[in-house]
């Protein structure tokens, strides 16, 4: 927006806001105006397409703290000043020269194209947060966000990681002096699996099995992220947390295909019958006469 528009424009007017107006209290004005006056509510209406974008654009400026400082001096300063090529009418010049006793010509003024050289100004970047589901940020999904009224389409990539940002150039804040916009700015939030967990390209999964699979060795069913389950092999005497590799199943990123990481983990029964009991003893009976914490005493010190 051109800075003749910001002596011209009455934004606060526009928006229904006092010029004390607190940041949650504009929001909220500008809220409803743009609902009252968007695009998909009065199809064909270009007087509601004109104040739509009035309303767009007095928001832009006053909710970003820098611009609405600067707006507010220049209005202060302009008062019925109008920015020309020559004749009549106070220039942006005259009124520093009037503030200042002079000699102000040539040396420009941040942020205004034309006065000393300073080009437009780049709009402000908006930041926003946006959470999905696990399996969206494994396959990739689409985000559809609202800015300033309009509905921008945010492309999420297949592996995303949980806290990265995606950029979408062009959708922050409008310049205000004719300058390109700023780009929005979109903090990526995953939400945990209650089964699957994350380690690079990679998926984790812990897998329940029984004390008698863990001895004499079985063929076990494993969850997979949106497809079949896979049967994998758990060999005779598999220790409690040993991890077992089922390949290509974890994340596919652009050039490299993860695998699925199941770590087993040995379910003892809480509740066990007599009979039960006494089998153990006889096994137990039947085991060579070793004690599994030796070797960590004697690393200890202990032995």
């Amino acid at each position: 927006m051109a800075s003749q528009d910001w002596i011209e424009k009455d934004f606060y007017k526009i928006l229904g806001v006092s010029k004390d107006v607190s940041d949650a209290d504009l929001k909220k004005a500008y809220r409803k105006l743009a609902k009252e006056y968007h695009p998909d509510r009065n199809p064909g209406d270009a007087k509601a397409e004109a104040r739509f974008k009035d309303i767009s654009e007095a928001y832009d400026v006053l909710s970003d703290a820098n611009q609405r400082k600067e707006y507010d001096a220049i209005r202060a300063m302009g008062g019925g000043a109008r920015f020309t090529a020559g004749g009549q009418g106070a220039g942006f010049e005259d009124v520093f020269s009037n503030l200042f006793g002079g000699g102000f010509q040539g040396q420009g003024f941040p942020g205004f194209g034309g006065f000393g050289g300073f080009g437009p100004q780049r709009g402000s970047d908006l930041t926003t947060t946006s959470t999905i589901n696990f399996i969206d940020s494994i396959h990739g999904t689409q985000l559809k966000l609202t800015v300033h009224g309009d509905t921008v389409n945010v492309k999420v990539p297949a592996g995303i990681q949980d806290g990265q940002k995606l950029k979408v150039k062009g959708k922050g804040q409008h310049s205000p002096n004719g300058g390109p916009a700023g780009d929005l700015v979109v903090t990526i939030k995953v939400k945990p699996h209650p089964v699957f967990s994350r380690d690079g390209e990679n998926l984790r999964v812990t897998v329940p099995i029984t004390i008698t699979e863990a001895i004499l060795g079985a063929t076990i069913s494993v969850p997979t992220l949106g497809a079949e389950p896979v049967k994998l092999k758990v060999a005779p005497g598999t220790p409690n947390g040993r991890t077992l590799r089922v390949k290509g199943r974890g994340v596919q990123l652009p050039s490299k295909q993860g695998d699925l990481l199941a770590t087993v983990e040995i379910a003892v029964p809480a509740h066990v019958s007599d009979k039960a009991k006494k089998l153990l003893e006889q096994f137990e009976a039947e085991l060579p006469d070793e004690d599994p914490r030796a070797d960590l005493l004697t690393k200890a010190g202990l032995l």
